[in-house]
């Protein structure tokens, strides 16, 4: 087996939410269970932050990376989903893991594993703490991938847990209300294991409140901290409520005797794109015209990212749209400005929304716009009818913005 193959094994044989949805969802954590215990238990083998919520916990997970690598440890992270690379989901300090390791994992345990018959996730779940553990990282950041509770990631007891927002996405796994997402998301709070919140509204803060209590768990919201402001490289306006999440969860650590240091902070606060890779958000791809990419994809999401458009000067707006279809694409289209021109594109994997039923949207909704065959062939023509001074604003989908990143 090559790492192509290997590759291919992990994509078309085994469910993969990112790619075909809800047909990869599996409601329990008995595969990871079991997955874990013919692998030795990695997971018990280092020390984790765990990373949740609708929106940001990307952002949050490569911030708290970046500044512990700036305190010289080893530091594993792992995320998804990745934007080009399969291996951008397991990285340790920043540097992904070796094709040849993946590989190495996936012959090992191919067979020893098959009558668990793990989901894609699973699978890069498994490969990351076997990683971590055998590599003996100092720390490792951990985002889950979709809720919390039913997570695969939600085997581990770590340092702290972090959930950064409730917002409105993944409805149809974790339920349609507010309240039941946070639930969903709180599944992640441990017995006796700090918690910080990012932000909640006062309904949402008393579901933490009501659990954390459950598991003595002490429980900090961010948003009634206040703190300078650090430089960072991470443009929008959005990240400066990760920021507050981020330090809020960093004061819990130096009570639990974490050393690090205002240097240490300030130079993981400068340094996260340098330090992890961290890609699609509100990244300026061209500066004439300027071109910027975010993968806002949710009513709450793309509510933050038009808050930092309107604080961008440019003469004509062009957006390049494109979403996946277990989204309300009439709702957020009805967010977006009318005064700009769209170009919708769908994505290339199989869960991309049609492009002219998002086209068909999108005029209902009073947008103007034309529908292209491809991501590309959508930006392309917008960079045709750019003049000096636009705007071309890429997004709608994380895979949308693989595209062209």
């Amino acid at each position: 087996m090559t790492y192509k193959e290997c590759l291919k094994y992990l994509y078309e044989q085994l469910p993969i939410y990112q790619r075909i949805g809800q047909a990869a969802y599996k409601a329990d954590l008995n595969n990871t269970i079991a997955l874990l215990k013919i692998l030795g238990n990695p997971e018990r083998n280092f020390k984790s932050i765990h990373v949740a919520g609708t929106n940001g916990k990307g952002s949050v997970s490569h911030m708290l990376a970046s500044v512990f690598q700036e305190s010289g440890i080893k530091v594993g992270l792992y995320t998804s989903p990745h934007l080009s690379d399969f291996r951008e989901r397991v990285k340790l300090n920043g540097q992904m893991i070796p094709e040849q390791y993946v590989l190495n994992f996936v012959q090992d345990h191919i067979t020893a594993v098959e009558d668990i018959s793990p989901s894609f996730f699973e699978w890069t779940v498994a490969l990351a703490f076997d990683y971590f553990s055998n590599q003996q990282v100092d720390i490792a950041i951990i985002e889950t991938g979709l809720g919390g509770r039913l997570d695969s990631t939600n085997v581990l007891v770590p340092e702290i847990s972090v959930i950064t927002n409730i917002g409105h996405d993944h409805m149809r796994f974790l339920g349609n209300r507010l309240e039941d997402i946070a639930a969903e998301k709180a599944g992640i709070i441990k017995q006796n294991v700090p918690v910080v919140i990012g932000s909640a509204l006062p309904d949402i803060k008393e579901v933490f409140s009501r659990i954390a209590r459950e598991k003595s768990a002490p429980i900090s919201f961010a948003e009634e901290n206040e703190y300078s402001t650090y430089e960072m490289d991470l443009k929008g306006l959005y990240q400066l409520e990760n920021q507050r999440t981020v330090l809020t969860t960093l004061e819990v650590l130096k009570v639990k005797g974490y050393n690090l240091t205002e240097d240490m902070i300030r130079e993981g606060f400068n340094n996260v794109v340098s330090n992890t890779g961290l890609r699609g958000r509100w990244q300026v791809l061209a500066e004439s015209p300027l071109i910027i990419a975010d993968v806002a994809h949710n009513k709450e999401g793309v509510l933050t990212m038009l808050k930092t458009l309107e604080s961008q000067v440019f003469n004509e707006l062009h957006v390049v749209w494109g979403t996946v279809d277990d989204k309300d694409a009439g709702e957020i289209l009805g967010l977006m400005p009318v005064t700009a021109t769209y170009y919708f594109c769908c994505p290339d994997v199989p869960r991309g929304h049609d492009v002219y039923k998002l086209l068909k949207i999108g005029l209902e909704m009073g947008l103007t716009g034309k529908a292209f065959d491809s991501v590309k062939e959508a930006l392309n023509e917008a960079k045709a009818a750019a003049k000096p001074g636009d705007l071309i604003f890429v997004g709608g989908s994380t895979f949308v913005v693989a595209e062209v990143v």
